[in-house]
């Protein structure tokens, strides 16, 4: 069996089907079955505020932290049967359809797995309208040729903003956070500017 995996760096989205042929077009009409893989990230909360719209149905998670765990559990109604104390465990117990990762981007690589994975980064910033019309404006020559973009991200700070102490232990981790704001943040605008520009890899990078 192959699992193939759909990998997010930043909203840790990641997708595994066993089922499906890549890139096929039919959807399922069922809930899709996944498995969550940490719970320390806080945008996990809208994978488990989801089950209510019935595209997902939630089959197991992986996290060492129990009291994590058992609050996240009590909150949000699910048994801490399904918690599992490594990624290995949970797929071969419920073989989910997708997995979902929400732990610290050093922790990453163990939930990717080996055997043909496919790996997806799911961007915040490709969902926004704003950008799409940005996109669009380009495309059809509205704005002119483009000579330079400006991508401006960011916030108050991960304290300043109030993350959970789970979330903000490893974001403030020089080696558990991979990188810090320069690869949280400044992912989005290398990702943009290489959709402006059709994939075309650039031929010098400076930084200020």
């Amino acid at each position: 069996m192959i699992y193939r995996f759909a990998f997010s760096t930043f909203l840790f989205f990641l997708i595994v089907t066993n089922y499906l042929t890549y890139g096929q077009s039919d959807v399922n009409s069922e809930p899709l079955r996944v498995g969550i893989a940490g719970l320390s990230h806080s945008h996990v909360h809208g994978i488990l505020n989801r089950p209510d719209k019935g595209d997902v149905e939630i089959v197991g998670i992986v996290e060492a932290d129990m009291q994590l765990a058992k609050r996240y559990a009590d909150r949000y109604g699910y048994s801490m049967d399904m918690v599992y104390a490594n990624i290995e465990d949970m797929l071969e117990a419920v073989k989910p359809e997708a997995v979902l990762a929400f732990n610290s981007i050093f922790e990453h690589l163990e939930v990717v797995q080996k055997h043909q994975i496919y790996l997806l980064t799911n961007f915040e910033t490709t969902w926004y309208p704003t950008n799409h019309k940005a996109y669009e404006m380009v495309e059809n020559g509205a704005i002119g040729k483009v000579r330079k973009v400006v991508v401006r991200d960011g916030h108050e700070g991960p304290m300043e903003i109030g993350v959970n102490q789970e979330f903000l232990d490893w974001l403030t981790d020089p080696i558990l956070n991979g990188g810090g704001a320069v690869i949280d943040f400044g992912c989005y605008g290398a990702n943009l500017i290489t959709w402006l520009m059709k994939g075309e890899k650039p031929v010098s990078v400076y930084a200020l």
